[in-house]
């Protein structure tokens, strides 16, 4: 038998903008995206004498079968590489938070990509494995490539950015459940105001600055799922009188951070938070580097 394990780590999006709708339903977007501290970690042992996958989540109530991201990149692999299963235990320990716009799902998938690989000695790269992660989720790619990437297409067109500065990341996630579709089908029909200037973020990253890059957060998604679920802008709003020096939604939601630049008030913010909402974490950005599987 053989084992490996990785953190798979969340994302976060420092911008977000819907640019248009495609024909078969999916939208372009153009985004930051963010690697962070909270991670789940993904453990792999191959030559387990069983003849198929088995799946062990801890932590959660998620399904551990073939509707789970994670299984279903283990069956991608073995048919892309024609590679025979000799028994496969996968076993997800979760942290991130479920259904709350941090790719929790496709960051476990792309660590089972990327531990097969490494198993068998597939040597696919970066790149393949890449294109095999979009036909599991749009978020997949960059879960493989990590740190600080610009993101479009459906997400799967990435460019990679100098990292970001380093800030202090309080997260908050409400108990509440969004509905991705839904959030789309409403952006749809919005008539958006305020969009976010990336091309900014981009700059402001290349040059260090962390005040610039809190100052240009923007995800055009919020006020969508904040009428919705008014304790988005609720949170944003607390985080922001606790001292971040911006603070906004990631994903569709509900998850939301603020960027501190000072430790001690982002760690009052997370422990005033957590009183309401236990999903709550201090955490910081992570290059690829850090991540690097």
């Amino acid at each position: 038998m053989k084992r490996a394990s990785v953190e798979a780590h969340a994302k976060i999006n420092l911008t977000l903008d819907v640019t248009g709708r495609r024909p078969n339903g999916y939208h372009d977007v153009c985004m930051v995206m963010q690697s962070i501290g909270v991670h789940d970690v993904v453990s792999v042992c191959t030559g387990t004498g069983r003849s198929d996958l088995e799946l062990r989540l801890e932590h959660t109530d998620l399904p551990a079968d073939s509707s789970n991201l994670a299984y279903r990149a283990a069956e991608l692999f073995f048919q892309e590489t024609g590679v025979a299963c000799d028994g496969i235990s996968i076993v997800v320990e979760k942290h991130i938070p479920v259904a709350a716009g941090l790719a929790g799902g496709s960051t476990d998938a792309a660590a089972v990509l990327v531990l097969l690989d490494d198993l068998y000695d597939t040597r696919l790269g970066e790149k393949k494995l890449m294109e095999m992660g979009v036909r599991l989720g749009a978020d997949v790619p960059f879960c493989i490539a990590g740190g600080t990437m610009l993101a479009q297409g459906i997400g799967e067109e990435l460019t990679r950015l100098p990292d970001a500065p380093q800030t202090n990341v309080v997260l908050c996630k409400p108990p509440i459940a969004v509905s991705t579709p839904q959030i789309y089908r409403a952006i749809d029909a919005a008539d958006i105001v305020e969009r976010p200037d990336t091309e900014a973020m981009c700059a402001a990253l290349a040059a260090g600055d962390a005040a610039r890059v809190a100052q240009l957060l923007c995800n055009i998604m919020q006020p969508v799922t904040a009428a919705m679920h008014p304790e988005v802008d609720e949170i944003c709003g607390t985080l922001r009188q606790l001292g971040a020096s911006g603070a906004i939604m990631s994903g569709s939601g509900p998850s939301n951070f603020g960027l501190f630049s000072d430790k001690s008030a982002a760690q009052n913010a997370c422990r005033i938070l957590s009183e309401r909402y236990p999903e709550t974490f201090l955490t910081d950005f992570c290059t690829a580097a850090q991540i690097k599987r």
